[in-house]
């Protein structure tokens, strides 16, 4: 005897209202959270092997890579890098020039006379005469006998000039003085070159007189050729002879003579830059900054 079971349109109202009890027991009392669960971790190896195809493929195809692929993509990478490391030079330039352009801001801001910014384009080929050429002339103001100084101290004087260019001859050489004194107590002394870019000689000091290692010199403005008070070496030794009425004294200068890029030249009392490259201090205020 054949029984018929429930109609299809019965079946397809149980269905619906047995998924809607579901949804409601789902969203509203979060009954079906363990079997959610239990239900993703059994299925889990069918999504896996359902992926496993597609894989396999890759993986396969990786193992063929052929010679010229991995030629251009080693070809791209060092083209990468030199890239990068093109850009590293250069932002390192760029930062050792701001920092060479805020000394030489910070060495104009720290003197009183009128200066402009001039570029070191030329040393002089002869090894016994210590010149280096700047990139500034008459034209810009710039005459003989002008200080020349860099961010940390006194380079030298304008020996030469022609319209566009100056020769600078540096406080090494060997006819080169400078009338200095002791910062710490005002001691007179004549700082001579010697054809050494590391070391000074402080000449006619008595044995007698209060000098140290370490002290700093300053231009005195005797003669009128440099202004007075700016640095120019560092006393490094000082030795003593039975019998000599003077000490040998060798100091370092201040200024970095074989390094600058750039200087500062000087214009004292009516000179005046003919240009509008001058840098002129601030009036002080006697506010702290």
């Amino acid at each position: 005897m054949f029984v018929q079971g429930p109609i299809p349109a019965f079946r397809l109202i149980l269905v619906i209202l047995l998924s809607a009890a579901l949804i409601v027991a789902d969203a509203r009392f979060q009954k079906l959270e363990n079997v959610r669960s239990v239900l993703g971790t059994g299925l889990a190896p069918v999504v896996w092997l359902g992926n496993a195809p597609d894989q396999l493929g890759d993986w396969i195809a990786s193992l063929f890579t052929s010679r010229d692929d991995l030629q251009e993509i080693n070809e791209e990478l060092e083209a990468r890098l030199l890239i990068l490391e093109r850009r590293a030079l250069k932002y390192a330039a760029l930062a050792q020039e701001n920092n060479e352009l805020r000394r030489r801001l910070n060495a104009a801001a720290a003197v009183d006379d009128r200066v402009i910014l001039a570029e070191i384009v030329g040393v002089s080929p002869d090894p016994f005469s210590h010149e280096v050429i700047i990139n500034k002339g008459s034209r810009h103001g710039v005459t003989v006998g002008q200080a020349i100084l860099d961010a940390d101290g006194l380079m030298g004087q304008v020996r030469h000039t022609s319209s566009f260019t100056s020769r600078v001859l540096l406080v090494s050489d060997s006819s080169h003085a400078v009338p200095v004194e002791v910062n710490r107590n005002g001691l007179r002394a004549v700082l001579l070159g010697n054809g050494k870019t590391d070391r000074l000689e402080l000449v006619h000091v008595p044995d007698t007189a209060d000098i140290r290692e370490g002290d700093m010199l300053i231009s005195s403005g005797l003669g009128g050729r440099f202004p007075r008070g700016y640095p120019v070496a560092e006393v490094v030794s000082i030795t003593k002879e039975p019998g000599e009425p003077f000490m040998q004294i060798e100091a370092r200068p201040l200024a970095r003579l074989n390094r600058s890029h750039m200087v500062l030249v000087v214009f004292q009392g009516a000179q005046e830059p003919l240009e509008d490259e001058a840098v002129e201090t601030p009036p002080d205020t006697g506010e702290a900054p």
